[in-house]
């Protein structure tokens, strides 16, 4: 008689390593319209949790360490979204090189992929950034959340090249790390609580993620371009330098998460 036992634990690290495989499948061979509305939900999701810490840090008078941690802990509204809700994440699909590397989809798929749902996120979070200005979120807070959406902003366009791109690979470890352990998981609250810490620690951190910024650079020019801040704060170069350089950043973290783990772990039955 078969085992009719239901396990609580994790997935071990070879079983996540397989289930990484049969979603990178199941993404590569997604319909292009299918994957575009659902990147553009991740888009929205992650623009909420942007959204959320751009409320949190607003309030000056906290302390730095507490500011930054719970408006990491605000961001991680948008990665719970995507992994208890259903959609697709550029950052995260990165962990896709598993499947690649398995030969079990080529890297014509995995670049279709790739393409198709960083183009939704940008839709998807360029949507929640018009939102976001129309009910005039900024005027919260005597208009600090404005200022600080500006701010935050300015800030990441005017860093160099280097920085963001060192920032965007450690970012991207931290949340391919979470996505890992979301695969992992077997309910939601496993999932809510093993995304937790990586993804505080790196919104606390101020790492750079090319699909966060896709709503922080976008909603701080607009804030800009309506009277918030000083005025020129934001340079349209340096915001797409940014998201750029951020992407290519993220996909060198991403990669070097998936080939450790799908070199550590894979089984003699994932192979090719």
């Amino acid at each position: 008689m078969a085992d009719q036992s239901i396990s609580v634990d994790a997935l071990s690290p070879a079983q996540t390593e397989a289930k990484a495989e049969t979603l990178g499948i199941s993404k590569g061979s997604m319909p292009a319209g299918r994957m575009f509305v659902a990147a553009m939900l991740a888009g929205a999701f992650i623009g909420f949790g942007a959204m959320f810490f751009c409320l949190f840090t607003s309030d000056s008078s906290l302390p730095f360490a507490v500011q930054r941690a719970g408006g990491g802990a605000c961001f991680c509204l948008g990665l719970v979204l995507v992994l208890c809700c259903g959609a697709e994440l550029f950052t995260g699909n990165s962990l896709m090189v598993c499947s690649l590397f398995s030969k079990k989809i080529g890297a014509g798929q995995l670049a279709r992929n790739w393409a198709i749902v960083w183009l939704g996120n940008l839709a998807g979070s360029l949507v929640v950034v018009f939102l976001v200005c129309a009910s005039q979120i900024g005027a919260m807070n005597g208009g600090a959340v404005g200022t600080t959406m500006v701010n935050v902003a300015s800030s990441k366009a005017s860093l160099a090249p280097a920085t963001i791109f060192a920032k965007g690979i450690l970012c991207n470890v931290l949340v391919c790390l979470a996505v890992w352990i979301g695969f992992s998981a077997r309910s939601v609250v496993d999932k809510v609580l093993g995304i937790f810490l990586p993804i505080t620690a790196f919104v606390a951190c101020g790492f750079e993620h090319c699909v966060a910024n896709m709503f922080f650079l976008p909603s701080g020019l607009l804030m800009n371009m309506i009277g918030v801040g000083n005025p020129g704060a934001i340079a349209l170069e340096g915001l797409v330098a940014n998201i750029v350089i951020a992407t290519l950043g993220n996909i060198v973290g991403g990669v070097a998460v998936g080939t450790a783990y799908w070199f550590a772990y894979r089984t003699r039955e994932n192979r090719a």
